[in-house]
C-alpha cells in the first residue's frame, strides 16, 4: 500500500497527523500534504522508510540494538564519543525509540525513561512529556534512541526538555537519519544509515 493509502487509513482508525507521521516515518508537513493534498501544492521532499520486517521481529530489533551499541562504542575516531556505561538512562522517544531503548537498558543495565513528543499529543498547546512510570532523568546523563531523524523536530524537543529538567544527554542513537545531521543542539548524533534523496 503506498504512503497516501496508510495515511488515510490511520487517520480513519482515528491516530493523529503526529501518531502517522511516527508509523510511517515521515515529516508532519509529508502527512499533511498526504491528508489535505491541497491542489496547487508541490509534494514535500521526504522519504518513506518501511522497516515493519525488523521492528516486528523481538529478534531483528535485538540485533538492531546491538547495531546501535556497536556503532557507538566502535567509532572510535570521534574525540566526541564517551562511553555510554557513563549514562544512567536510556531515553527511548514514543514509539518507536521505546523497543530499542529497552534492549539497550538491558544491555547496559542502565535505567529506562519513555518520552511522549508533542507531535502525539491532542491537545490545544501541545506539549512533549516523560512518563512517569518509568525512571526520572533530573541529575542523569542519557542517551536518546529513536528509529528515525526526519526533520529534527522531535530529537531537538528531547534535548532541550532533558536540560531543562537537569539531564544531560551524551548521545543521541537512531536507525536512520534522513537529514545527515552530526549532531543536535550540541548532542552528537549516531546513526546506522544516512539516507538521501537524489532529485
Amino acid at each position: 500500500m503506498s504512503s497516501l493509502g496508510r495515511a488515510k487509513v490511520l487517520r480513519s482508525e482515528g491516530h493523529s497527523p503526529g501518531q502517522i507521521a511516527d508509523e510511517l516515518s515521515l515529516s508532519m508537513e509529508t502527512v499533511t500534504w498526504l491528508l489535505t493534498q491541497a491542489k496547487g501544492t508541490v509534494a514535500p521532499r521526504d522519504v518513506h522508510i518501511d522497516w515493519t520486517s525488523v521492528s516486528s521481529s523481538a529478534p531483528l530489533l535485538e540485533q538492531t540494538a546491538f547495531m546501535l551499541l556497536g556503532r557507538y562504542y566502535g567509532d572510535r575516531n570521534s574525540p566526541q564519543a564517551e562511553p555510554a556505561r557513563d549514562a544512567q538512562v536510556i531515553v527511548g522517544i514514543a514509539l518507536s525509540g521505546i523497543p530499542l531503548a529497552t534492549i539497550i537498558a538491558v544491555e547496559e543495565n542502565a535505567k529506562l525513561a519513555i518520552y511522549h513528543p508533542a507531535k502525539q499529543n491532542a491537545s490545544e498547546r501541545p506539549v512533549g512529556s516523560m512518563s512517569g512510570n518509568f525512571a526520572p532523568v533530573s541529575g542523569e546523563r542519557c542517551i536518546i534512541v529513536d528509529d528515525t531523524i526526519t526533520s529534527g523536530t522531535t530529537v531537538k524537543e528531547v534535548v532541550k526538555y532533558l536540560k531543562k529538567h537537569g539531564a544531560t544527554p551524551v548521545a543521541i542513537w537512531v536507525i536512520f537519519d534522513k537529514r545527515g545531521v552530526k549532531d543536535v543542539e550540541g548532542v552528537p548524533v549516531y546513526s546506522l544509515f544516512r539516507i538521501s534523496r537524489i532529485d
